[in-house]
């Protein structure tokens, strides 16, 4: 099985490479050509060209636009990188009868709901990357190629930019913090999302009626306040010397920023555990993994 991965040294993508090299030959890209290759997603004739020379059994596109409040204003890139190339990857997946994996997010929902949202429940984003994402998905949906859309949320690893680290690193730097405590959801790893992205695709293609759109997310909820909570209380009782002394919380009214943010990014992950009989870990777990290490304890 020959396996095309784009994306290849963003948190997902750099945990995909491990877990996908076992299933078979994999052939990992970024946005820089190489040997003729180029998983460049605002490349829109070279990222199609690429795939027709690798002729991939199966397309795992890692790669997004994933600068939340830049998106606002830089609109074309963002709708080409997360919508139009996904129409590319779509219409080539089909073409060749491979199957295309895609990540999602839970920016597609208007966070307004009280209960963690369902694979069929109406979308409705607030703000233009949760528009581009919709974007990827419908164009993957309506193209007819197997695929797996993963939805998911609050994406963190021991690497790159996410919430957990620029909290680490802020903590060491002030005496006091102002964190929303008045939006929900996940911290969800990527270590856990490659994970299950090998398992599904060695799943789907025994089984494909399995092809479909699913939430994945670790078990549990926490306020973006909690979760900075949490790491901060933990680096410290393992011996990080840290200068902060207050966590406060805030609402999402007091922090505006460009973009409107979901309040409610909880996902129900019912319909992915038991189509591939799954356990999610619960998020404490895996963040505790990723602390760890990081501070080398």
């Amino acid at each position: 099985m020959k396996i095309l991965l784009l994306g290849k040294n963003g948190q997902v993508g750099w945990e995909l490479q491990r877990s996908l090299a076992p299933l078979g030959h994999l052939i990992s890209l970024d946005r820089h050509t190489v040997d003729g290759l180029c998983g460049d997603l605002a490349d829109l004739v070279a990222l199609r060209a690429t795939i027709r020379q690798v002729k991939p059994d199966v397309i795992v596109n890692a790669a997004a636009y994933t600068a939340v409040d830049k998106a606002e204003t830089d609109t074309e890139l963002v709708s080409r990188v997360n919508g139009l190339a996904c129409q590319v990857l779509a219409d080539e997946a089909a073409s060749l009868g491979a199957w295309l994996v895609y990540y999602s997010s839970d920016y597609v929902f208007n966070g307004r709901n009280s209960t963690p949202w369902r694979e069929s429940d109406a979308v409705a984003p607030l703000n233009h990357y949760g528009v581009s994402k919709l974007a990827g998905e419908r164009a993957i949906i309506s193209s007819g190629c197997k695929h797996l859309i993963f939805r998911t949320s609050w994406v963190y690893s021991s690497r790159g930019n996410n919430f957990a680290l620029t909290m680490l690193r802020l903590a060491r730097e002030r005496e006091s913090l102002n964190v929303i405590a008045d939006q929900f959801g996940a911290p969800t790893g990527a270590d856990l999302i490659a994970d299950v992205t090998a398992l599904a695709i060695q799943q789907v293609l025994w089984r494909p009626e399995l092809s479909g759109l699913y939430h994945l997310a670790a078990s549990g909820e926490v306020s973006w306040y909690g979760y900075a909570s949490h790491v901060i209380d933990f680096a410290r009782s393992n011996g990080e010397a840290l200068a902060v002394t207050s966590i406060n919380p805030i609402e999402t009214s007091a922090y505006p920023t460009p973009a409107c943010r979901p309040l409610n990014s909880r996902l129900d992950t019912q319909k992915l555990r038991d189509n591939f009989s799954l356990n999610l870990p619960d998020w404490q777990s895996g963040v505790t993994r990723m602390l760890r290490e990081v501070l080398n304890k």
